[in-house]
């Protein structure tokens, strides 16, 4: 009881000493802002800090010794750190030296040097993204794309949505809405970031139905789902996990042998979309989107940003019929792609028309391809250039490891690879791991064994000087004794 009023008290004494927005308003460290920022502006975000402040002091966070002038510093580093991110923008260029190639909080697939380029062609101004230069007439924004993606997969026609799971909900809700669905339950996958096949579906408007299993799903189970109200059968790649042992699914073949004969469309969600067999490359196999279109798939969709390598995008193909009434549909507008994406898209599929040897030089393709023995190589680079560590305080080494797809791709492939450690003995990983995400550029890896893990597979060989410096930037920060709390 004691306690609790002792808190009380020092709260109410705490909440007296916050300085008033005006107060932090004219403080110089803030004033400086105004050059750069409207007073409005700055008023809001200082405001926001102070309540903040004052709900962290309701909380207990500080002691009753705490000052008016501790308080006052606290609100405006964190002004000062709101606007020093604001300036710099909240998505900023970041090396990935997680292993993970396909990293969706890293922004998935690195685009192409000639996507780069189509895209700051386009970025400075207008262009004509929706207009024929023959006939000054309003044209298709993705008719060449739409080419493009026909000769690489054989369809009759195709289109191009923002993301893979819109892809799946305009075609579920152009060709089954009000309509059944059937589906495998070894099939109904989740996706990082709480994408869930039922939850999709049913924003589709249409209805599911389970056929079968989570491990055995026979061609009788659909057989047994169909009715009247069928409007599609949808078949769902397993992109993120494997079923293994006691087992059995049912082939695409078969599925549109049976939609066939029930006037029934045949849809595949294929996931990542590999465009050329990875098995050529030394790659586990994938489902490629010419040999699901040739097998009899009605629909297929497949993402733009996982093995293929390009931005993010959702690509439906098939049949000109169903693709006719999926570009019709309404809810189209809402998901279709911007300039920037489409440039990234056509940049990215020069590369596939110039066959094996173009998609071989993609960014993902590389990583992904690319041997132990050079990923060693670069690592190696990095420790040469480090000088001056005192090896009491901080231990740097190449050591193996093992990098991987990542975004659901190739789920039970591992990449052998090569990583530079960090161990210290004054500063603990967690630490070690928050001053490189605080570097500039971020860096981000992984710890594992009390160690810090920079993984050199995803680490471009541009990137090299940068690890260097992070790395480097520990070791002063130790030295000082200012690591990051």
């Amino acid at each position: 009881m004691k306690t609790s009023i002792t808190k009380k008290t020092a709260v109410r004494a705490n909440l007296t000493k916050l300085p008033s927005v005006e107060t932090v308003l004219l403080d110089p460290r803030i004033v400086r802002y105004e050059r750069n920022f409207s007073h409005e502006y700055i008023t809001y975000i200082t405001r926001s800090n102070v309540d903040r402040v004052r709900k962290d002091i309701r909380n207990g966070t500080y002691p009753e010794s705490v000052s008016r002038f501790e308080l006052t510093d606290v609100i405006i580093k964190n002004i000062e750190n709101y606007f020093a991110e604001i300036s710099e923008g909240a998505i900023v260029p970041a090396i990935n030296a997680t292993g993970v190639i396909l990293h969706t909080g890293l922004g998935r697939a690195p685009l192409s040097p000639q996507a780069v380029r189509h895209v700051q062609k386009i970025i400075k101004g207008y262009s004509t993204l929706e207009i024929q230069r023959e006939s000054g007439r309003r044209g298709k924004r993705e008719k060449r794309l739409e080419e493009i993606f026909c000769f690489l997969s054989g369809a009759e026609a195709a289109t191009v949505v923002n993301n893979n799971a819109a892809a799946v909900l305009l075609t579920l809700n152009t060709l089954a809405r009000n309509k059944e669905v059937i589906i495998s339950r070894g099939e109904l996958i989740e996706i990082g970031g709480s994408f869930r096949m039922p939850e999709i579906m049913e924003a589709s408007g249409a209805r599911m139905i389970e056929a079968g299993t989570t491990n055995k799903t026979k061609l009788s189970d659909y057989e047994k789902a169909i009715s009247r109200k069928t409007g599609a059968i949808l078949k769902a790649h397993s992109s993120n996990f494997k079923v293994l042992g006691f087992s059995e699914s049912v082939s695409l073949a078969h599925l549109f042998e049976l939609g066939k004969s029930r006037n029934i469309p045949v849809i595949y969600d294929l996931g990542s979309g590999a465009l050329y067999d990875l098995r050529s490359l030394g790659l586990p196999y994938e489902p490629v989107v010419s040999e699901s279109i040739k097998t009899g798939a009605d629909v297929v969709m497949f993402s733009g940003d996982k093995i293929m390598g390009g931005p993010q995008a959702g690509i439906i193909a098939g049949k000109k019929d169903y693709l006719d009434k999926i570009k019709n549909n309404p809810v189209a507008r809402t998901v279709r792609c911007d300039k920037l994406i489409l440039a990234a898209l056509e940049g990215t599929m020069l590369s596939y028309i110039n066959g094996i040897k173009g998609f071989k030089a993609l960014p993902t393709t590389k990583m992904l391809t690319e041997s132990p023995e050079m990923v060693q190589k670069r690592a190696q680079d990095v420790l040469s250039q480090l000088k001056n560590i005192p090896k009491k305080r901080i231990k740097i080494a190449v050591e193996k490891s093992e990098a991987e797809a990542g975004s659901g791709a190739l789920p039970l492939e591992r990449l052998p690879s090569y990583a530079i450690t960090i161990q210290s003995n004054a500063i603990k990983p967690e630490k070690i791991a928050k001053m490189l995400r605080l570097h500039t550029p971020p860096i981000f890896g992984y710890i594992k064994n009390d160690k810090v893990y920079l993984d050199m597979r995803t680490v471009l060989r541009s990137q090299v000087k940068d690890i260097v410096h992070g790395i480097e930037f520990i070791r002063s920060q130790s030295e000082t004794g200012n690591e990051v709390a």
